[in-house]
């Protein structure tokens, strides 16, 4: 099945055509300039419930999703009570059944209340989480990362990984740059992360584990996954659109700036690049993040982690990576839909997604579905427009 390049492939319903929705197959005829992608895969993304629903809630944060052109997401275990055991996982997956419009794949957590302490039980959750992470927290012990990747290899799982080493992090909440230094706030310095990952690396070359690194921000973190790609370790990496298009030199007072990792240098920015042109980066992640907007209104240094991303991506991505040239279109849904699915073993099936890609528009968060309206795009003019999302062969979002 083509997408989204070769327009004979994906346009019109004659002549044997690829879908089976009556719903594309007639928007397409309505509207022949329309482009079709796999539904897109977000394997970072933060809804908030159980526990934090005045944030998110599985219903809107899925039809968010839906609304950026999104079938499946993975969630994020930082939740509360958190997803350290099958009882406390199930709380989540119940609400998933009966409130998601598209699929939403929850993490179990490494440790016991993500406290970093105590190995969670892996065993019972196996089954039922997409994987496992602590993501909002590294792992600090090495012995407990050990243990919880030899337990995750024999489970035939991944362990996804927020690396960061809170020892390093000095009270930070930006880059410690040229930003921080100019403007008297507190850096975050590039070797938190890299760090980190340069110790996860060696585990998982000691344990075969397969392995994934969260929101990689830093030019050092690139080079060491490129390196032990070349040595055969078994490692993937996601990096997030923000990442990608800004760096601290468009920061600003506004929480709406202030997620973590932080944005950094602008050689930072050029070596996420680089790392998605030849692979060292296999896939893009949004980490949507949602806040209210009391916790996100109280500047840089007070204002909580997180930003709102997943109905912005795509439309983020074409426009300044794609449209100048820097990206080709098929390499950006490599990014954003085949190979999060490959890696994390989530199905395609019949989970499309309908573009107009000569739509511009200004980003108003006023018009998000997402609860959270805090994203550093506020008043971008960008181009591609989702105006339909089918998961499992139904109509899940229209313009």
């Amino acid at each position: 099945m083509q997408y989204g390049m070769n327009k004979k492939q994906y346009i019109g319903c004659s002549g044997g055509s690829v879908f089976s929705s009556p719903a594309v197959c007639d928007l397409l005829s309505e509207n022949p300039s329309y482009v079709v992608f796999p539904g897109f895969c977000d394997v970072h993304v933060h809804f908030r419930e159980p526990g934090f629903s005045y944030k998110e809630t599985i219903f809107s944060g899925s039809r968010a999703a839906a609304r950026g052109g999104y079938t499946a997401v993975c969630t994020m275990p930082n939740l509360n009570p958190v997803p350290d055991s099958l009882e406390n996982l199930q709380k989540q997956l119940s609400i998933i059944e009966t409130d998601a419009c598209i699929h939403v794949y929850p993490y179990g957590a490494i440790t016991v209340g993500q406290k970093g302490q105590e190995i969670a039980d892996l065993e019972a959750m196996a089954d039922s989480a997409i994987a496992f992470s602590d993501d909002g927290k590294g792992v600090q012990s090495d012995e407990m990362m050990r243990q919880a990747m030899l337990r995750a290899k024999a489970l035939g799982k991944m362990i996804v990984a927020h690396c960061e080493v809170e020892s390093l992090l000095h009270g930070g909440y930006i880059h410690d740059g040229e930003y921080a230094k100019s403007h008297g706030h507190k850096g975050i310095c590039s070797e938190s992360e890299y760090a980190q990952i340069q110790r996860d690396l060696r585990l998982v070359e000691e344990t075969g584990v397969a392995y994934h690194i969260c929101h990689v921000s830093a030019k050092e973190s690139v080079e060491l996954i490129r390196k032990a790609k070349a040595r055969g370790v078994n490692v993937t990496a996601e990096t997030g659109p923000h990442y990608l298009v800004m760096d601290d030199s468009d920061l600003q007072e506004d929480g709406r700036f202030k997620m973590n990792p932080p944005l950094r240098g602008k050689e930072d920015r050029e070596a996420l690049l680089a790392g998605i042109l030849d692979g060292t980066i296999d896939m893009i992640a949004t980490d949507h993040a949602p806040h209210s907007a009391e916790e996100k209104g109280r500047g840089l240094s007070g204002s909580s982690f997180g930003i709102v991303g997943i109905e912005t991506a795509f439309p983020v991505l074409y426009t300044h990576l794609v449209k100048p040239g820097i990206l080709s279109l098929e390499k950006l849904i490599d990014l954003l839909a085949n190979n999060p699915r490959r890696r994390f073993g989530i199905p395609l099936g019949e989970d499309y997604t309908v573009w107009d890609l000569n739509k511009t528009f200004t980003v108003d968060p006023a018009e998000f579905l997402s609860m959270g309206k805090a994203t550093p795009f506020t008043g971008w003019e960008l181009t591609g427009e989702c105006v339909m999302t089918v998961c499992d062969g139904k109509v899940v979002y229209k313009r």
